[in-house]
């Protein structure tokens, strides 16, 4: 089986949702809350510790009929059956897209080119939680027979940005050992990296599943050599561990068979934390907050699966991007979570979202004639808005946002949780509500501000307001409900990829660059070279002039 290859846009629901937006385009949110006492029970979910309310968006209960009944149309059911089965719907790349099996509540079959892998998943999972035992309990020494107290993850986009985005946000859940990631080439970086580790005390975990990343490879290599200053080769097995299928090319690094965890094809790198790349992860938290991650992930795709669509949290929100995406033809979507601890959950978001379904051809290989990925930004609340909640409220721009927030805190510091979810629910009423002329004239007048005053200020003191939102609201920041939002974006994303008719788990758009960088790297110790373009031939002899 393979997906459905339908362009969306010849659906009789595709041109049904054209119809709905030219009748409602001049309605406001504040309308269809007039319109419908009911609107925020119709247009919201309870799920397990979720609350998830999309009623301030610019959109009726029709809407969401007519999407849901578009995704009907372009399989969506068949297409998530075949994806947790585990059919090969990375066609570009013949491969299953199987992060879902690593996360299993009660473990079944899961069959991939005539083999059970779930055996194999298991036996990697019980691999890491010995080791991440041993590391934690101080039972792994490092050469000098002292115990590992710093823990360097060296890797780069899926194996850097997942496991560390979710080792920073259960920081609270976290043990005395220090975890470092080390992922982007630049030399600077990892001198300071060098500067804050103990030769004696530090255990180093390189994640490339091809073990060739050149970015991975050169700061592993680096350390490597500065190890080896401070310790005799047959220390790097204290000292040195593997995330990689590439076996021969890891213990040619040094690196023994016993302290190599393998990946697997099925998974993509940017959906990999769940697999041994989130050995860090485990590490910092232990195994049993790793395992509630892991079900907390399990949880929500159960629910993905089996729930119906009007009822189906990934589902409903990936929708609702893409009527935004395609229909009112927004581009961005901010993520904004009221959560210091989730600060990098944007960043993280972007690669999963953006590498995923940032693509212009469709299944059939044909350029698309419709929106397909959005661009994801964001940053933590309350901090965004003392930053680019202006452009928000009061730009030419229509920005969705997903409002991310947790009731109870994990500090019993109930006067700053009560201040910071003033603010979380403030922040969607005022972008949806705004501001009137006539409340904002009375607010002036109360103040004693004079009629010419009033009337030079008037403009730049109005909100127009009508700018949507969702927002999510969890019980507490726990590994199980981390888990379970991951997955629900991860989701998100799968959603998004079958109504655009695209494949969202290859990425070959950032082959190229790395393709360039190998011929321009040659080139820097080259006399003479003519074969790049004026613009980056003249840069190249500048940099090799400035580095003499």
């Amino acid at each position: 089986m393979t997906l459905n290859k339908q362009n969306p846009l010849s659906l009789k629901s595709w041109k049904l949702l054209e119809s709905n937006f030219k009748k409602n385009v001049q309605k406001k949110i504040t309308d269809y809350f007039s319109e419908d006492p009911k609107r925020v029970e119709s247009l919201s979910l309870q799920w397990d510790s979720f609350y998830v309310d999309y009623s301030k968006n610019l959109l009726d209960l029709e809407t969401l009929n007519l999407l849901t009944k578009m995704a009907r149309e372009l399989g969506l059911n068949d297409a998530i059956e075949a994806y947790f089965n585990g059919v090969k719907i990375n066609e570009t790349e013949d491969r299953a897209v199987l992060h879902t099996a690593l996360r299993q509540l009660n473990p079944k079959s899961i069959i991939v080119d005539g083999e059970d892998i779930t055996p194999k998943i298991q036996a990697v999972k019980k691999q890491m939680y010995d080791f991440a035992n041993k590391v934690i309990s101080g039972n792994w020494k490092g050469h000098t027979g002292k115990a590992i107290s710093h823990v360097v993850n060296i890797g780069i986009g899926g194996s850097d940005l997942g496991p560390a985005m979710v080792t920073e946000a259960l920081e609270f859940y976290s043990n005395h050992l220090q975890i470092t990631f080390v992922s982007n080439v630049e030399g600077d970086h990892l001198a300071e990296v060098i500067k804050k580790v103990d030769p004696e005390t530090t255990l180093f975990l390189i994640v490339s599943k091809t073990f060739t990343t050149q970015e991975t490879l050169s700061n592993a290599n680096t350390l490597r050599k500065w190890f080896l200053n401070h310790a005799p080769e047959s220390a790097i097995s204290n000292h040195f561990v593997a995330v990689s299928s590439n076996l021969e090319k890891v213990t040619d690094f040094g690196i023994a068979k016993e302290n190599v965890f393998p990946m697997n094809d099925w998974v993509g790198g940017r959906f990999s934390l769940w697999s041994s790349v989130g050995i860090s992860i485990c590490l910092a938290v232990g195994p049993k907050h790793f395992e509630d991650l892991l079900k907390g992930a399990g949880k929500m795709d159960q629910h993905f699966r089996t729930a119906v669509f009007i009822e189906n949290i990934p589902v409903i929100l990936a929708l609702i991007t893409v009527w935004y995406n395609n229909f009112w033809e927004v581009e961005t979507e901010a993520i904004i979570p009221y959560s210091q601890y989730l600060r990098n959950l944007p960043a993280y978001l972007q690669q999963a979202i953006m590498e995923s379904n940032g693509k212009g051809v469709d299944r059939n290989g044909k350029s698309v004639d419709y929106n397909t990925g959005n661009i994801i930004w964001g940053a933590s609340g309350t901090n965004g808005q003392h930053a680019f909640f202006q452009l928000m409220h009061q730009g030419t721009k229509m920005i969705p946002a997903d409002f991310i927030g947790f009731a109870q805190p994990l500090h019993k510091r109930n006067d700053h949780q009560d201040k910071l979810i003033s603010n979380f629910f403030a922040q969607t009423q005022a972008l949806m509500q705004g501001k009137n002329e006539e409340t904002v004239m009375k607010e002036m007048s109360d103040q004693g501000k004079s009629p010419a005053q009033i009337e030079a200020l008037l403009p730049f003191k109005i909100f127009e307001g009508n700018r949507p939102s969702n927002t999510l609201f969890i019980e507490q920041l726990t590994p199980s409900n981390l888990g379970s939002l991951i997955a629900l974006y991860e989701h998100r994303i799968f959603v998004q990829g079958v109504i655009w008719n695209i494949f969202s788990y290859d990425q070959w758009g950032v082959e190229l660059g790395k393709q360039l960088a190998n011929k321009i790297l040659k080139d820097f110790d080259k006399e003479e070279f003519d074969h790049h373009d004026a613009s980056t031939q003249g840069l190249i002899q500048h940099y090799k002039k400035l580095r003499k």
